[in-house]
């Protein structure tokens, strides 16, 4: 979901198994056989008995955390999850220390799922994280969103171009607010606009929560995220939105923002979210969640949330999923080596 063309902490531990699993993978031949699982989280057949944990590697604010409270939001109201589950905010390392302990921690266990997007690839491909989607049990995507470049209402940048020309003049004068991911959007911008995207003054934040204090404070002069993160700051006239990276634009009432290639830069990247377990987590479980997730994005709770945050609900699963991941972390590694930071 990214073409780009120029303009006219941790060490792995040495146990992870490698081997990415998806929904769809062969039943582990003890489950068949017994027809039972783990013992903390029952049975294929009366699965879940706990209370689960679905934990989000930020703090709350940012796009993993409303996408997962939607979900929870939407499971509690439509009744499509007989237990509670329980949203936890698990910051660190930008995702990773979420990432490690799922991995370390809690391999087997049917009763942790987490929150993941594309930081999954660029944790690996910028040296961040050893740990990768491949070691994981990936379950299903259930979204796909778009970046957002925004500025402080009344700042100085009216345009794409004149923030790209000042960022390119004099980065260290521009500091812009985003981390992980986040920060791929502007680079490739940058980058088409004939600068520097080693050269960007990169201020990195936690989540979308901090990106919005760092603006309204002043600390920062620009910042890029995802519709989530900035919509009801643009509605408020608190930021002004200097373009989407979408091939459209956005539906009313963010559709005055005018997209990236309109302005003679021919970016466009995609954000996707979806729910990920540990390794080695039970088939019964991955299939349970498989399930529930399809049946709850179809919820009217979940459809109101959706098109109020411009969220596209886009699930996926099984073989063709792991055929995404593996093209989307292609096209990740690509667009990371075009700009000098993949390692």
């Amino acid at each position: 979901m990214l073409r780009t063309f120029r303009r006219t902490d941790s060490n792995r531990s040495p146990n992870i198994r490698r081997g990415a699993r998806f929904a769809g993978a062969a039943t582990v031949a003890m489950l068949a056989l017994t027809g039972c699982g783990s013992a903390s989280g029952g049975s294929g057949e009366d699965y879940p008995t706990q209370p689960i944990n679905f934990s989000v590697g930020s703090e709350p604010g940012s796009g993993w955390d409303a996408t997962a409270r939607a979900l929870t939001e939407s499971m509690e109201k439509e009744d499509t999850v007989p237990v509670q589950v329980n949203v936890q905010n698990r910051p660190g390392a930008i995702g990773c220390v979420l990432l490690n302990s799922m991995v370390n921690d809690m391999a087997g266990d049917p009763n942790e799922i987490a929150m993941t997007s594309t930081p999954l690839f660029t944790f690996q491909l910028r040296g961040q994280c050893e740990i990768g989607y491949e070691d994981i049990t990936m379950i299903a995507r259930v979204l796909t969103s778009n970046f957002l470049v925004a500025v402080p209402s009344g700042s100085q940048y009216s345009d794409l171009g004149s923030l790209l020309d000042a960022i390119i003049a004099n980065p260290q004068s521009v500091p812009i607010a985003a981390a992980g991911d986040d920060q791929l959007p502007l680079a490739l911008l940058v980058k088409a606009a004939g600068g520097d995207p080693a050269k960007i003054n990169f201020i990195e934040f936690e989540s979308g929560g901090e990106y919005i204090t760092a603006m309204l404070n002043g600390d920062v002069k620009a910042s890029v995220s995802g519709v989530t993160e900035f919509g009801a700051q643009i509605k408020a006239g608190d930021f002004e939105a200097l373009a989407v990276l979408s091939e459209e634009r956005l539906e009313p009432p963010l559709d005055n923002i005018p997209t990236a290639q309109e302005q003679g830069y021919d970016v466009v990247i995609g954000g996707w979210r979806g729910v990920y377990g540990p390794p080695d987590m039970p088939d019964y479980a991955v299939k349970y969640w498989q399930k529930t997730l399809q049946e709850t994005l179809k919820t009217d709770t979940w459809k109101e949330i959706a098109e109020r945050n411009q969220w596209t609900t886009a699930y996926m699963d099984g073989k063709e999923l792991e055929s995404f991941m593996e093209e989307e972390y292609g096209k990740m590694k690509e667009a990371l080596q075009s700009i000098g930071a993949a390692k």
